[in-house]
């Protein structure tokens, strides 16, 4: 039986002399981003930015929370098109930290909820930050959106 190490703790035990472990590692404390839209007819193919994460930021968790908004309505959670810290344009991606998923019903999901759907990613962003948007599909929409995301900067 072995035992094997993290990336972090290797850092910080294993290596002599030991190094530094980033702050959104280890230590750091966790922030909260908080977003609210009222939608009043809200059309399918409209995209809400809800709040801007800084360059550097782990992230950690999310939810997303919504009224009943409608027959036919999907939500889905990701960035909007961006610069990186390099100046380089990023792409939007609609469905970077949640797919689409019925909002007919009022409800709760989790947001960056596996690694691949960013739970443990960082923010390469440029100095204005990492655009979060919620894009609706499927119907008009109308009723409260809610986002939230934990992160973990210094």
């Amino acid at each position: 039986m072995a035992t094997v190490y993290s990336a972090q703790k290797t850092l910080t035990d294993v290596n002599n002399p030991s190094e530094k472990v980033k702050t959104n590692e280890l230590h750091g404390r966790v922030r909260m981003a908080f977003g609210s839209y009222e939608a009043s007819g809200l059309s399918a193919g409209d995209v809400i930015e809800m709040f801007n994460l800084p360059n550097g930021a782990r992230l950690l968790s999310g939810s997303i929370a919504h009224d009943a908004l409608g027959s036919s309505t999907t939500l889905s959670v990701g960035y909007a098109a961006h610069k990186d810290s390099a100046g380089t344009t990023v792409a939007l991606s609609a469905a970077a930290y949640k797919a689409a998923a019925s909002s007919a019903s009022a409800g709760l999901s989790d947001i960056l909820a596996t690694i691949a759907l960013g739970n443990g990613g960082e923010v390469n962003a440029d100095g204005n930050g990492l655009p979060i948007t919620v894009t609706l599909a499927g119907a008009a929409a109308t009723g409260t959106i809610q986002c939230t995301m934990m992160y973990v900067t210094d």
